[in-house]
C-alpha cells in the first residue's frame, strides 16, 4: 500500500532527472523532465494570475491527455534559471479558439512544456502544473480555481473538485 503524503508540507517525490527544486512562501521551481530547463515562478498575486484546467481540443492534443492543468504568471515576475536557450518554440493560431497565435516553449531535450505565450495576454505566460518541482503545491496554491471549455470535457471525467468557475469556451483571467 502506498504512503500517504501530507500535502500540507513541501513534497519532492522522485520525477525526471533534476533533483534541486524548491519553493519557499512567495516563489518556487519548475523544471523539465530531464532537468535541463527550470524557471522560478511566484507564488502571490500580483504575480501569480490564475490557476485553471482547460478541456479544449488543442490542450488534449499538445499535452497528449484530456486536460491541461495550467497557472499564469505574470512575465516581470517569470525567472528561467536554467535552460532558456535549450527552448525551442512552436506557433500556430489555427486551432486555437481565440483565433490568436500562441506559442509553445518547450525543452529541447525532452520535449516537456514548459509554458506557452499568446498574443491574447500579453506580458504573461501559461505554466503547467505538472511542471511544479514541489508537488504538495499542486494541491493547495495551484490548485485550479477554474475549469474552461467544460463542453469539451470527456463524459467519463468528472469535473475538478474544488473548481469555483466552470465554464463553457474560455475564461476570462486576471
Amino acid at each position: 500500500m502506498a504512503a500517504t503524503v501530507d500535502k500540507s508540507k513541501q513534497y519532492f517525490p522522485l520525477a525526471g532527472s533534476a533533483s534541486d527544486g524548491w519553493s519557499t512562501e512567495t516563489e518556487a521551481t519548475a523544471t523539465c523532465f530531464c532537468g535541463a530547463v527550470q524557471l522560478a515562478f511566484p507564488l502571490q498575486k500580483p504575480g501569480l494570475i490564475d490557476t485553471f484546467v482547460c478541456h479544449c481540443s488543442d490542450c488534449h492534443k499538445i499535452t497528449a491527455s484530456m486536460f491541461a492543468s495550467n497557472f499564469i504568471v505574470a512575465d516581470a515576475y517569470l525567472r528561467h534559471l536554467r535552460g532558456r536557450e535549450t527552448l525551442k518554440q512552436f506557433g500556430q493560431s489555427k486551432t486555437i479558439a481565440s483565433g490568436h497565435r500562441m506559442t509553445n516553449h518547450f525543452c529541447g531535450a525532452c520535449g516537456t512544456l514548459m509554458y506557452r505565450v499568446g498574443a491574447q495576454w500579453p506580458g504573461a505566460s501559461i505554466l503547467r502544473i505538472g511542471t511544479v518541482d514541489d508537488f504538495s503545491l499542486q494541491d493547495t496554491v495551484l490548485r485550479p480555481r477554474v475549469e474552461q471549455f467544460v463542453e469539451e470535457r470527456m463524459s467519463w471525467l468528472g469535473e475538478v473538485k474544488g473548481a469555483a468557475e466552470r465554464v463553457e469556451g474560455m475564461a476570462k483571467f486576471g
